[in-house]
């Protein structure tokens, strides 16, 4: 995805984090603090991925990983919460997200960046080792124990929008009232409006653009968000080849494979944090149980993108979505906009 509306005057502070570019993007009339307060929201988040990193012996969730079973280990206050969110989403969306499928991503070689199928012994002792149930929390105190060896925590499905979510709260303290931030465009939060009165133009939020899941340089529509984040999960460019096969690098945690049927998942929720995950379980789950993820009359929203088998044409699937925030391009070939209720297979 990508901002849109590039006649809007703008200054935008950058920086490499995460496997990914940050950016955060003030409108211009807040230039005199915009360089040093977005200075500060990336350095917030260059902590985060000290904390959380499973590249990064140090990391407070490498320590995790590598305490001993049915020890307690007491967390950060902070990282407690996500953990807690994270088994609530787990919970919420058929075990689809899953916290504790880094056995499973180390198994595939997607840790390492070096996709390959696993043998059946090495797949079933990775996921021997996962699952929610797995993670005992503490009733009054920020600890949590793990049941069996082997149990590893990996938040690259919630982490990045998680920090985020810290930016956004830093940035909100300094009295900024609109601006926008991603990270690598697959998770975005976004507050107030782009665009002043002085440059005659005021947007009714941030316009982002959704990519072609299958050609990157296309768009399929644009969002404009309104004081939300905004995730959106994919395989279309971490995969590997292998037998003149694409297999994409998010898992489903409940059979250890590769989740298959969805090209794109885009959530549209309150926090960076929540979007990313639900946007993970979104792809995973596909358009048939979107309603446990997007449920009727809730503040999440969700966008799919399918293929159909016989025809080749792709089908925009919403859920919650206020089709006044969502401009689809129509000039896209094939392109079919339908809601939820409405899809059959």
């Amino acid at each position: 995805m990508r901002c849109g509306v590039e006649t809007v005057h703008t200054i935008v502070v950058g920086r490499d984090a995460m496997a990914c570019r940050f950016e955060v993007v003030f409108n211009l009339v807040d230039n005199d603090i915009a360089t040093t307060v977005g200075a500060a929201a990336l350095d917030l988040i260059e902590n985060v991925e000290e904390k959380i990193s499973v590249y990064r012996t140090s990391s407070e969730i490498s320590e995790i990983n590598g305490s001993s079973v049915k020890t307690w280990t007491e967390l950060s206050p902070d990282l407690f919460e996500l953990l807690l969110l994270a088994k609530q989403i787990h919970s919420q969306t058929y075990k689809a997200f899953d916290i504790t499928a880094g056995p499973l991503i180390k198994a595939w070689g997607f840790l390492q960046r070096q996709g390959r199928t696993p043998s059946p012994e090495k797949l079933a002792k990775a996921f021997s080792c996962c699952g929610m149930d797995n993670i005992e929390f503490h009733d009054h105190e920020c600890k949590i124990r793990f049941h069996v060896p082997g149990v590893e925590i990996n938040l690259g499905a919630i982490g990045k929008g998680w920090a985020i979510d810290k930016a956004v709260d830093l940035i909100e303290m300094e009295g900024v009232e609109n601006f926008f931030i991603h990270g690598g465009h697959s998770s975005v939060r976004s507050r107030g409006k782009r665009g002043t009165a002085e440059q005659n133009i005021e947007l009714n939020g941030w316009p982002v653009g959704l990519r072609h899941p299958l050609h990157r340089e296309k768009r399929i529509g644009t969002i404009t968000l309104k004081n939300k984040a905004l995730g959106t999960s994919g395989s279309g460019t971490q995969f590997f080849i292998e037998k003149g096969q694409k297999i994409g690098h998010i898992l489903d945690p409940r059979t250890g494979q590769p989740a298959t049927g969805v090209l794109s998942a885009t959530i549209l929720a309150d926090t960076a944090a929540e979007a990313d995950a639900l946007a993970t379980a979104a792809y995973i789950l596909g358009p048939r149980h979107i309603d446990q993820v997007a449920p009727d009359g809730s503040d999440v929203a969700a966008i799919l993108v399918v293929q159909e088998d016989r025809t080749g044409r792709l089908t925009v699937i919403s859920a919650n979505l206020d089709m006044d925030l969502f401009v689809p391009n129509l000039t896209t070939p094939g392109l079919t906009v339908i809601e939820a209720k409405d899809y059959v297979r």
